[in-house]
């Protein structure tokens, strides 16, 4: 009975950690459209690949889903221009509208 208690709380410790490193979700942006989403996604930094579930234009179409993809780095010269630096700029964001 012991050994059981000991593998079902060691489980539960494993499962809480798992779940507590879990990188947050993003939000999707309140916009009207799924143009006006891409374009703030875009003004944010992020590149944006969209997957059409219709041939609806994208000023009338809607966000259906929203998946945050690898980072995008960048390398960037510090103020004395004598060392670069790799500064994360955004996210590939997959989204599909409809």
């Amino acid at each position: 009975m012991t050994n059981y208690t000991f593998t079902a709380a060691a489980a539960a410790a494993l499962t809480a950690a798992t779940l507590g490193l879990a990188a947050p979700a993003l939000a999707a942006p309140t916009a009207v459209s799924a143009e006006d989403t891409i374009s703030q996604l875009e003004a944010e930094g992020n590149r944006v690949v969209v997957t059409r579930q219709s041939s609806a234009p994208l000023d009338e179409a809607t966000v259906v889903n929203l998946t945050t993809g690898p980072d995008i780095w960048k390398r960037v010269w510090d103020a004395n221009f004598d060392d670069q630096h790799l500064t994360r700029t955004g996210n590939v964001i997959y989204l599909t509208v409809k």
